[in-house]
């Protein structure tokens, strides 16, 4: 009896832990089932919501190219992929389509998105390079100020609300024979550069950076696996998407302020149309103030080397006489020129886009080539010209 007591005892001890083991199992079997059944509806989320009308607007990598033929808020994007009927579309073609600028909601800019916004509206902060600088600084505030916002001069959400976006960000662009045989080296002497047919890019990387109003550094970072010294026809890069803004009227007046070293153009309604970081004169006597108008305009001009103007350059003071140094991107004034009714002074281009602000002139007001050649469109003989200290 003993022998079976002892042995029913360990049946009645052992029954609860098998009913234990059994109520575990079937718990792990729901939880298992729960699992599966929420990431299948997880997964079919957007058709469920899209169903009802609550679908979300998917995500777009920030450096990301949309296949041939995506219709993004502004463009039409056409890129180098085959379309269905097996058609191959020219890479880095831009067209507009009629939907209005559309502000951007649901994520927040880059640095480089917001200067890429801003410069497509016309308020430049220099060369695009994604860096928070003074002149983005300096272009946020124009902008803020245009919009009736907090002129902080920085990205805030309020003014993020307020930015178009710029979909994408990069287009391709196919490098062509006509882009290569272009470059030249330019003369390192007046003399040299005087007997030049034009003073044209001398690297592709230049050429691009400036196509595509950015700098250089930020070109390569961009396109890290170029080779940029041995670069051949047919080769695709990835480009900022800019684009000028239609000028919608002429300027009522520019406004030059000294200290901020900005050039800015108002309207009818002296609301600001575009704005500008520029250079000045390096001497303060050299630095012209009050109202002066524009004179003449020239797109890509020559330039009339004076050496008297150039006393800190050794040729210069061996020079007799003025020498004409011819037209290109690489030219002196580079490729606008506007002159003003104070002899000798003008708003023009300039060879280093990546300097403007930065360094000082002899006098003349510099501007990158391509805001010089977008307020070319702007202004007509006679705009008058403010400048503030």
């Amino acid at each position: 009896m003993q022998i079976h007591t002892k042995f029913w005892d360990a049946n009645v001890q052992r029954r609860p832990r098998g009913r234990r083991v059994w109520v575990l199992l079937w718990v792990a079997l729901v939880l298992v089932a729960a699992a599966g059944w929420q990431y299948r509806v997880w997964q079919r989320w957007p058709a469920i919501t899209a169903q009802f009308g609550h679908a979300q607007s998917p995500v777009v990598p920030t450096n990301s190219v949309p296949p041939a033929h995506v219709v993004t808020n502004r463009l039409v994007v056409f890129t180098n992929q085959p379309t269905a009927k097996g058609a191959t579309p020219t890479p880095g073609v831009l067209a507009r389509t009629n939907a209005p600028p559309a502000p951007l909601s649901g994520f927040k800019q880059s640095m480089f998105e917001a200067q890429l916004a801003l410069a497509r509206l016309g308020f430049s902060s220099g060369s695009l390079d994604g860096m928070a600088g003074p002149q983005t600084r300096a272009a946020l505030k124009a902008f803020q100020q245009r919009e009736g916002l907090p002129p902080s001069g920085e990205l805030t959400d309020s003014t993020r609300s307020q930015l178009p976006a710029t979909m994408p960000l990069h287009v391709p662009y196919t490098v062509t024979t006509n882009d290569l045989a272009r470059l030249q080296p330019v003369s390192k002497t007046w003399l040299g550069k005087s007997q030049q047919t034009a003073l044209d890019y001398e690297t592709l990387l230049e050429m691009v950076a400036e196509k595509s109003w950015s700098h250089p550094a930020y070109i390569r970072r961009i396109n890290p696996d170029i080779e940029w010294t041995n670069v051949t026809a047919g080769t695709v890069l990835q480009l900022p998407n800019v684009a000028s803004p239609a000028p919608k009227a002429k300027a009522l007046f520019l406004k030059i302020q000294l200290e901020a070293k900005t050039l800015q153009v108002l309207d009818a309604n002296t609301n600001v149309m575009a704005h500008f970081p520029c250079s000045i004169a390096q001497r303060v006597e050299k630095r012209p103030a009050g109202e002066l108008h524009v004179a003449v305009t020239a797109a890509n001009p020559n330039y009339t080397f004076d050496p008297e103007v150039f006393p800190e350059s050794a040729e210069a003071r061996t020079m007799k006489q003025k020498i004409i140094i011819p037209p290109g991107p690489n030219n002196p004034v580079g490729v606008a020129w506007i002159g003003l009714d104070l002899p000798g002074y003008g708003i023009h281009g300039t060879p280093r886009p990546e300097d403007v602000g930065r360094t000082e002139s002899h006098g003349c007001f510099r501007l990158a080539n391509w805001n010089a050649e977008y307020l070319l469109k702007l202004v007509s003989v006679g705009t008058p010209v403010v400048v503030e200290p």
